[in-house]
């Protein structure tokens, strides 16, 4: 944390203050996890963390302007997906390996995140800009990825030229967020982690090279 951390009425934190508003946030992201989000009010966070309502008013002006704090720095951690696929290859075995990575830790990423994550898709779907943002600023760190892989692709002559790479890279990301969105709703069709992820990767190598995999 850094000492540039400001109240609302714009006052540096200190260290103290900082700490005190981890906490806060720390205690919101629990209770998202178990509670309804909008069921979360400003007087169970403060009394979760210690402390009280005019601490918590301190900080943010409200639970929603806590929450996007916690959804933007998810965000940024989301940023890194993009690890998953630079300078990696789709060829061959190794095109399969890249698949299968790209899918595990996207699922991964989602898990460790459901409970902030289902707040960002509320407030997206009910046309919040905030929250639309900062669910494209997830998706995009793989979307533009994958499209600039097909058009590599598409550049050596292994993709078809009338596929959109732009096109095919959302459909791919979109279908990446729905399955990880839903991952406790396929157990109850009976189909088990261990059986998703490849099903899952066979799928979006499929769909950027145009070629079943090489395992």
């Amino acid at each position: 944390m850094t000492g540039q951390v400001r109240t609302v009425d714009g006052r540096v934190a200190g260290r103290r203050g900082q700490a005190t508003r981890q906490k806060l946030l720390d205690c919101l992201s629990e209770m998202l996890s178990s509670s309804p989000y909008r069921d979360v009010k400003v007087i169970d966070v403060a009394r979760k963390a210690g402390t009280s309502p005019a601490t918590f008013y301190q900080y943010f002006p409200d639970v929603e302007g806590a929450v996007l704090e916690i959804a933007e720095q998810m965000a940024a951690e989301g940023a890194e997906l993009t690890q998953l696929l630079d300078g990696r290859s789709w060829v061959g075995k190794a095109g399969w390996q890249t698949s299968q990575d790209l899918v595990e830790g996207f699922l991964d990423f989602w898990r460790k995140n459901d409970a902030i994550l289902r707040v960002v898709d509320l407030g997206a779907a009910e046309g919040d800009k905030r929250f639309y943002k900062i669910r494209m600023k997830i998706l995009n760190s793989v979307n533009n990825s994958l499209a600039d892989t097909v058009k590599e692709l598409q550049a050596k002559g292994k993709v078809d030229k009338d596929i959109s790479p732009t096109a095919m890279a959302g459909s791919l990301v979109a279908m990446l967020a729905a399955v990880a969105s839903h991952q406790r709703g396929f157990q109850t069709w009976g189909v088990k982690q261990t059986e998703l992820k490849p099903n899952l990767a066979m799928l979006v190598h499929l769909g950027v090279t145009g070629k079943k995999p090489t395992k």
